[in-house]
């Protein structure tokens, strides 16, 4: 790790509240498959999906801890859905935006191309990863103060609009709630190579378009447009 790595880890850090002892594990932690792969002299470095393994493990412990003891009314199948929605993809890229952990990860040349930094997989996977390299290098109790902190403590503005991702479900409730209406999904560009696609959809109401989303796959891609329409709707 060079001086450079090094500071724009430590201030990273800093801006979290938290130390570690040995940085090199988070240096692990925003080191994508990609640009490991890409290393051809020397030791290949190692790159984040073992971390990720880890730190999904500490992250749904630490939820379903907090969710147990919190939402005593709830009962298994609730409780079941609300762990999903804080673990799922989307909140945690979410956070990772947050963090601003795209500036940080060591992608390849073919994943920055393609605007890897803002890939919600890529992001979600980084934060479970620097998840995991504070739990290795901290401890469990540091590790539930940071998700805390940067996960328990945003449930009111995360739940804000429901804990419901079908989003196509209700954005079609809404529209048609004054009566019937023609909502169309369309595929506006589909980035990358065939088994690591991104695709990017676009809804219309009348063949008017009301949302812009993207995802690993079509359906993805059509809820997060969904989303984004549904809010759109919703202020009007």
């Amino acid at each position: 790790m060079d001086k450079f790595r090094e500071k724009a880890l430590t201030q990273f850090c800093a801006g979290l509240h938290i130390v570690m002892d040995d940085l090199s594990l988070m240096d692990t932690a925003l080191t994508h498959s990609s640009y490991a792969y890409e290393v051809t002299k020397g030791t290949r470095p190692e790159f984040n999906q073992r971390l990720e393994f880890l730190g999904d493990s500490v992250l749904s412990l630490v939820v379903s801890t907090y969710l147990y003891q919190h939402y005593t009314a709830m009962d298994e199948g609730q409780l079941s859905k609300f762990r999903a929605f804080l673990v799922c993809e989307e909140t945690l890229a979410e956070l990772a935006q947050e963090m601003h952990l795209g500036s940080l990860l060591l992608l390849g040349k073919g994943e920055h191309h393609l605007d890897g930094e803002k890939n919600p997989s890529i992001l979600a996977d980084a934060f479970e990863s620097v998840i995991g390299a504070y739990y290795l290098d901290q401890g469990y109790g540091k590790a539930a103060a940071l998700l805390a902190e940067l996960l328990l403590a945003k449930i009111p503005i995360l739940t804000a609009d429901g804990i419901d991702r079908d989003y196509k479900t209700r954005f079609q409730e809404a529209a048609q709630k004054d009566g019937p209406v023609d909502i169309e999904y369309r595929l506006a560009e589909a980035q990358g190579p065939s088994h690591d696609r991104t695709f990017v959809m676009k809804v219309f109401v009348n063949n008017v378009e009301f949302g812009t989303g993207s995802g690993r796959t079509k359906k993805a891609a059509e809820q997060s447009a969904a989303r984004v329409a549904l809010k759109k709707f919703s202020g009007r």
